[in-house]
């Protein structure tokens, strides 16, 4: 693959991912790893190794990204997550 072509590549997929955005959930001292869990399971449609590694990933990290994809569907989780007492924001 030339030089080129790989440049074209790299930004077709710039392109692609230029539209998403992030659902970012923080780290707190009050919620429990169960209360995450099931509200990842329940808003975000997360298996529950899937909400088990995050709220892994949330709680040793500080943050983890937890659902990317267009920016009204995330408006709606994002709601949802902050209502449940999550500490969350769409980058």
């Amino acid at each position: 693959m030339s030089t080129l072509e790989q440049v074209k590549e790299q930004l077709a997929e710039h392109e692609v991912l230029a539209g998403q955005n992030e659902i970012i959930i923080y780290n707190d001292d009050v919620n429990t790893f169960d209360h995450v869990i099931e509200t990842l399971i329940r808003v975000c449609s997360h298996t529950a190794e899937q909400a088990e590694q995050c709220s892994l990933i949330i709680h040793y990290k500080g943050k983890c990204t937890v659902k990317t994809g267009e920016l009204p569907e995330l408006k709606l989780q994002c709601t949802a997550l902050l209502e449940a007492g999550l500490s969350a924001e769409i980058v």
